[in-house]
């Protein structure tokens, strides 16, 4: 579904990504693991067109969107859960819902199927996002990157800060969407078990290039963790 070729970028003078290649598919969940600083993060930018490659190529069902805006990107299926999550503080937890479709039409309904997925949030939609516990404004996130129905759904470290039980809840919501077959999941993730429980294929990044790959269930044999290991 998504198919990324050869990427290249640079931030001034240094080479932060260098000739990058990976892809998503319908109903697989590829995480992306590394120590801090190898570029996981700019590649997500990159995937999601927040800071312009240099080189490369990146196709979303077989079309090129490398020179696409991220509002494209966002209207041509990607959904995009950042680091830090990014709510709107001040909006209620209904208007960052309603955000996440904001390029369809006016009367677009939020989907029921979120409040079946986090129903702490249909609890909570009259309450800010600034007010939400941090696991709450993930849910919330990841909810609003949902509302629009992409098909690929790209997520940054969703577990950093977040209590173990919400990690849980948010592991099981990300194997339920891979399961149903219809959306790609891109997740960057620092810990490592928690990769590893979702992981049907992995990607392991160093100094901005993919130094290993393969399938999930392999990660132990091929001693990932040794790799990231900090």
């Amino acid at each position: 579904m998504l198919n990324a070729k050869n990427i290249n970028q640079y931030y001034g003078g240094s080479h932060i990504l260098r000739d990058v290649s990976i892809e998503a598919q319908l109903g697989k969940v590829t995480v992306i693991l590394g120590r801090n600083g190898v570029g996981k993060t700019t590649l997500l930018k990159s995937l999601m067109g927040l800071v312009p490659i240099k080189t490369g190529s990146i196709e979303l069902d077989g079309k090129a969107i490398q020179k696409a805006t991220p509002y494209e990107r966002a209207r041509a299926g990607i959904g995009f859960v950042p680091q830090g999550r990014e709510i709107f503080g001040r909006l209620t937890v209904e208007e960052n819902l309603l955000m996440g479709l904001a390029y369809k039409s006016a009367n677009a309904p939020i989907p029921p199927e979120l409040f079946e997925l986090f129903p702490v949030l249909k609890q909570m939609l009259g309450r800010r996002g600034g007010d939400l516990s941090g696991g709450q404004q993930q849910q919330l996130a990841i909810a609003r990157a949902l509302a629009a129905k992409p098909r690929v759904l790209i997520l940054d470290e969703p577990t950093e800060g977040i209590q173990p039980s919400i990690i849980k809840d948010i592991g099981r919501v990300i194997r339920m969407l891979a399961d149903r077959g219809d959306m790609a999941i891109l997740l960057v993730e620092q810990y490592y078990d928690f990769a590893q429980e979702l992981a049907d294929h992995y990607v392991v990044m160093e100094r901005g290039a993919v130094v290993a790959k393969g399938i999930g269930k392999d990660m132990e044999a091929n001693g990932v963790r040794r790799l990231v290991a900090i």
